[in-house]
């Protein structure tokens, strides 16, 4: 997709400059897009499980990280011309690091809540591993390959940092902590970091405690502005929390504190933790997301505006002084208008690489799948699953992408190749999260079949079981699934001609995955007592109403 748009990179002064110059292959959801057309946009403006956004203007170009857990690649790396409409563009983590560490499946662990800043004609990331510490990588070319990450501060539970580049040169970062590895949490600490953002200085000193009025503060932005220096910090928990706004003119304190977004009369849920940005012209904006269960944490944009040095977001429908989150608005004034874009869901499988789309439940070995030049499919080799696995919750290689929107239909046509007439090999479509559910094909000595299956609490290792079966007169078949809101509902179906589909077994109440909303995408695998070899071919996956 991005390789037909016509790009010039300026890496001088604070320009990144993109034109999208007669280009027509830009890729426009059939699902969710928020653009109206009119001049106006609807939240959210990302229907997709980009959580905890953080969001960086350089010059005019808008450019969005998320985090990413122990989904690879990790990092992804949105682009806008005007706010509103975004596109994947890249990854700034190829493999989750340390390597070795995610080569299975480490859910809920890795990549925690993001900050993506430009400092010296350089884009960085800063993120948070619980676990490891927190870890820094840059580019001079988002669209290219980023740096190798650096590990600035080596920490059990330090999480969702964010740095700032001071007037006198100094350098500094906040962070949260997370109670789970801690101890503690709901507490927000400074360092002092060299100039080059790659190590921190001190052991750090603690800047604000939640535990009283706005316990779990977490997910911390640093900024500066009027001389005052700025935490927004969200709080309250992430379905139920609101946005909160520390000021001082010390950047260690003691700082003030103001609600600044809450739910109130709407029914925009937890909105917080994101971004503050500003356009050329000098107004600002706030991105924050919105946890809605299985379709992990959607991102809204809001209007921002600043009065008595203090922000003010949203509309304050009942008058308390606190914002509420709009579900409409008029769209950022960026000079000119630019074509809707939404991130790619659909993929024909017609080169040589996975679409941006697609990410793996651990770092990806190169022998799972092929993609040949001059080739129409994706080859999914039938890897083992690990040994003693009742289900697919460690299984690495599931091919996955996020939910797309409320109501979508998911539709592709595979080809099961078992190489040996016994059973063992299997392929299809997958819903997957904590429970999941799949339309499976599979064979034995009497031919080829499909079933519909279920794993509920897989997580706690429950084994997978069938819920229905149909014997099919061949190895290829086509698999669909649409989801309906409001309850993510999954019904299965499938057909022998792409014309004409079946329903098969229930209706499945999808489920979120471990910190992530629930992903659909397609997996081929082995037992551990078949022969090796088997393979399917996936002829696209499409993504339609």
């Amino acid at each position: 997709m991005l390789g037909k748009i016509l790009k010039t990179l300026f890496l001088t002064g604070v320009v990144f400059q993109w034109s999208y110059a007669q280009n027509t292959d830009l890729y426009k959801s059939d699902v969710w897009v928020a653009d109206q057309g009119d001049g106006t946009y609807k939240n959210p403006i990302l229907h997709a499980d980009y959580s905890d956004p953080d969001v960086v203007r350089v010059g005019n170009d808008y450019y969005m990280t998320a985090s990413s857990f122990n989904c690879a690649p990790g990092l992804p790396i949105l682009h806008s011309k005007d706010m509103v409409n975004w596109e994947l563009i890249n990854y700034a983590l190829r493999e989750q690091i340390p390597v070795d560490h995610f080569k299975i499946p480490q859910h809920g662990n890795g990549v925690w809540a993001p900050s993506i800043r430009y400092h010296n004609n350089e884009i960085y990331i800063y993120w948070g591993d619980p676990d490891f510490g927190i870890y820094m990588v840059k580019t001079k070319d988002p669209f290219g390959k980023w740096d190798e990450p650096v590990l600035v501060m080596e920490a059990k539970g330090a999480i969702d940092p964010s740095p700032l580049w001071d007037d006198n040169g100094k350098a500094y970062l906040v962070h949260a902590w997370a109670g789970s590895r801690a101890g503690v949490k709901s507490l927000l600490t400074v360092h002092e970091m060299n100039s080059e953002g790659t190590k921190i200085l001190d052991k750090g000193k603690h800047v604000f405690d939640g535990h009283d009025a706005n316990p779990t503060v977490e997910g911390a932005k640093f900024y500066k502005r009027n001389g005052y220096y700025y935490i927004f910090a969200p709080a309250g928990g992430v379905a139920t929390g609101w946005q909160l706004v520390l000021r001082s003119k010390d950047i260690f304190g003691p700082y003030e504190e103001k609600v600044v977004l809450e739910q109130g009369s709407t029914k925009i849920n937890g909105p917080h933790q994101g971004a503050w940005v500003e356009t050329p012209a000098g107004a600002s904006w706030f991105y924050h997301f919105q946890d809605v269960d299985a379709y992990g944490r959607i991102v809204h944009l809001q209007p921002m505006s600043w009065k008595n040095n203090w922000p003010v977001m949203g509309e304050d429908y009942d008058g308390n002084g606190v914002g509420e989150p709009v579900t409409k608005h008029t769209k950022p004034m960026v000079g000119k208008t630019y074509p809707m874009v939404s991130p790619t869901e659909t993929d024909e499988f017609s080169t040589d690489k996975l679409g941006l789309q697609w990410q793996w439940q651990a770092n990806p070995n190169v022998l799972w799948s092929v993609q040949l030049r001059n080739t129409d499919y994706l080859r999914l080799f039938c890897i083992k699953v690990p040994e003693e696995s009742r289900n697919l919750w460690m299984v690495p290689n599931l091919l996955l992408q996020k939910f797309p929107a409320n109501n979508f239909s998911a539709t592709t046509k595979v080809k099961l190749f078992p190489e040996e007439a016994t059973s063992g090999k299997s392929a299809g479509l997958i819903i997957m999260g904590m429970d999941y559910a799949t339309l499976t094909i599979a064979s034995d000595k009497d031919g080829f079949f499909i079933a519909q299956t279920e794993a509920l609490e897989a997580i706690n290792g429950n084994d997978e079981k069938i819920i229905a079966k149909a014997r099919i007169k061949s190895n290829e078949i086509y698999f669909k699934v649409t989801v309906k809101a409001p309850d993510a509902t999954c019904q299965f179906s499938y057909s022998e001609n792409g014309k004409k589909f079946k329903a098969i077994g229930k209706p499945f109440k999808a489920q979120p995955g471990k910190w992530i909303g629930t992903k659909v995408g397609l997996f081929s695998i082995s037992t551990q007592k078949a022969k090796r070899g088997g393979y399917a071919d996936f002829d696209w996956f499409r993504i339609s109403e």
